[in-house]
């Protein structure tokens, strides 16, 4: 009888290498196998017995989050299972959202691009397209921030703040429905970037101001072509606005030269009037400043730089002061000669724009532009250093007790300085039609100046920076009356209040070897500038704290313009 197969006696061992080393033992009938739940699975699986909650269809990520025993996956913008809309955390939206902001059309465009800018960026309204364009599908992009920086450029060339020039920019790119542009302005370089999506790549472009030039009848020009642009009642085409733009650019100057240099005299002899100066006097400071104006036009026209252009400017009244002191008239005060000179080269307009940038956080551009006012203050103060030394070599009595000498004919000098305003006026090349407001305004801030310093005996760069914030506050208002920049109003009437005295006798006594005097008189004459400069700021600021804001619904604060402590 054949043994049935698998008996004992048939077994044959079998080697090591075929049976595995986890096979069971021979003699074992019914091996185990493992378990389907003890596969390798995911650390998320659920353990046996629980069953998930049913939130809504499959993948959808939606709804709230489970209850206590639920540990499934979902969204990652799924709130937790504790969160409340009525208790909302401040993580979170909340639940009666974010109150939106629009923007009153009767506001200034400048008022309202200023709000814009100082909103953070995902609270900012909607761009809504004001400016039609021939093709359907919008405006081509690069033209459009082609066109912005074109007018950024003249803007910031004619002096303005880089805050005006930065919401003119961005005036611009809404008007012709560009969302998401952020201009960015610098003393030399301006940039547009506009993103159209969150998916698109951004189109960025740039120009650089090479050359400035001082004249603010183009300055108004290009105010009034933004505040078009940005009106509902008026269609400006991307063409128009081209067009516009380039007879902006080719626009002859409102004045000659030949009138541009006897204003530089007018300025002169006026400010030497201030400071006790008579007829001959007057005569004497316009002929040097006049003589200094055209010696400057040469070195500009041979492409001397600026610095060096103030340096020979300021030589003639100083020298032709120096020459009336070695004539030893009692009658005549040399000093206010000179002074007459300085006030015609003190470089006012840039003082004030570098301090603005500062104060509302544009510190690069406030930084290159308050260098750039230093370099000129040393050029002036070479230039008169020169000739006040080679007027000492010669013998010349040069008097530092001068400027104790009091001068108080108070309708004589309030004339002198409405002249004084008119003069600066036609040298920035303002429209005719400011140069008259403008002169009031030169007029009123020497007369709140003589009231607290001379009548009231209130330290003079307190009163200066008093009369300089009803000056920024006055220009303001004039220019929201004309829908035009505040400069025109505001630059020229500052000139009454430029430090011209207080530089020139620190000088004379650092040419004495006197440099405690001579540095005492400088710093004051320093601190007349910073507060004529701060005081601007402040009374513009003012007007705009009492003035209706565009978009504040439910009594909104003004946001300022860089939140650097936290409040």
């Amino acid at each position: 009888m054949v043994a049935e197969s698998g008996g004992p006696e048939d077994q044959k061992p079998q080697s090591d290498e075929a049976r595995s080393a986890f096979a069971p033992p021979a003699g074992t009938m019914h091996p185990v196998s493992p378990p389907e739940e003890d596969h390798p699975t995911s650390e998320f699986a659920l353990p046996t017995g629980v069953q998930p909650e049913q939130h809504g269809p499959a993948g959808s990520g939606g709804g709230s989050g489970g209850g206590a025993n639920s540990d499934t996956l979902s969204s990652a913008f799924t709130p937790p299972s504790t969160y409340r809309a009525q208790q909302s955390p401040p993580a979170f939206t909340p639940a009666q959202g974010i109150p939106m902001i629009k923007l009153t059309k009767e506001a200034p465009w400048q008022d309202r691009m200023r709000t814009m800018l100082r909103m953070p960026v995902t609270e900012r309204p909607a761009a809504e397209s004001i400016q039609r364009t021939d093709d359907e599908t919008g405006p081509a992009v690069p033209r459009v921030l082609d066109l912005t920086l074109r007018i950024g450029e003249l803007l910031l060339a004619g002096g303005e703040g880089a805050e005006d020039v930065e919401a003119a920019m961005f005036a611009v790119t809404r008007s012709y429905g560009l969302d998401r542009s952020e201009p960015t302005v610098t003393f030399t370089l301006l940039s547009i970037s506009h993103q159209p999506s969150l998916v698109d790549d951004p189109v960025t472009a740039s120009r650089t101001v090479r050359r400035r030039g001082t004249d603010y009848t183009r300055l108004a020009a290009v105010f009034r072509l933004v505040d078009d642009i940005t009106s509902t009642d008026t269609e400006v085409s991307l063409e128009e606005a081209y067009r516009r733009l380039a007879e902006i650019r080719r626009n002859r100057h409102p004045y000659p030269g030949w009138v541009l240099t006897a204003a530089a005299g007018l300025l002169a002899g006026s400010a030497s009037v201030l400071v006790g100066g008579g007829f001959l006097v007057f005569m004497v400071a316009a002929a040097g400043a006049m003589l200094g104006d055209r010696l400057a036009w040469l070195c500009a026209g041979r492409g001397l730089p600026e610095f060096y252009q103030f340096t020979v400017a300021a030589m003639p009244p100083a020298a032709m002061g120096v020459a009336l002191t070695l004539t030893h008239s009692t009658d005549i005060r040399p000093s206010a000669v000179i002074t007459g000179g300085l006030f015609a080269l003190l470089p006012g307009r840039a003082l004030v724009a570098g301090v603005q940038d500062g104060l509302t956080g544009y510190y690069i551009t406030a930084s290159a532009r308050l260098l750039e006012v230093m370099y000129f203050f040393i050029g002036i103060v070479a230039g008169v250093l020169i000739v006040l030394y080679l007027g000492l070599q010669l013998g010349a009595q040069l008097n530092p007790e001068a400027r104790f000498t009091p001068y108080d004919e108070p309708v004589v000098q309030i004339l002198a300085s409405m002249a004084l305003s008119l003069a600066f006026a036609v040298l920035l090349q303002q429209e005719r039609s400011t140069v008259l407001a403008v002169t009031l305004n030169g007029g009123v801030a020497w007369i709140i100046f003589g009231a607290m310093a001379r009548t009231g005996g209130i330290s003079p760069v307190a009163a200066t920076a008093v009369a300089a914030g009803l000056v920024g506050l006055f220009g303001q208002l004039f220019s929201r009356y004309r829908f035009h920049s505040s400069l025109p109003y505001i630059t020229a009437a500052i000139g009454p209040l430029l430090p011209g005295s207080a530089t020139y006798f620190g000088l004379l006594g650092v040419a004495q070897n006197e440099l405690v005097t001579g540095l005492t008189s400088l710093s004051t004459a320093v601190a007349t500038a910073l507060a004529i400069a701060i005081g601007v700021n402040l009374g513009s600021e003012i007007s705009r704290l009492f003035m209706g804001l565009p978009g504040a619904i439910g009594g909104a604060s003004r946001r300022a313009a860089k939140r650097t402590r936290g409040f």
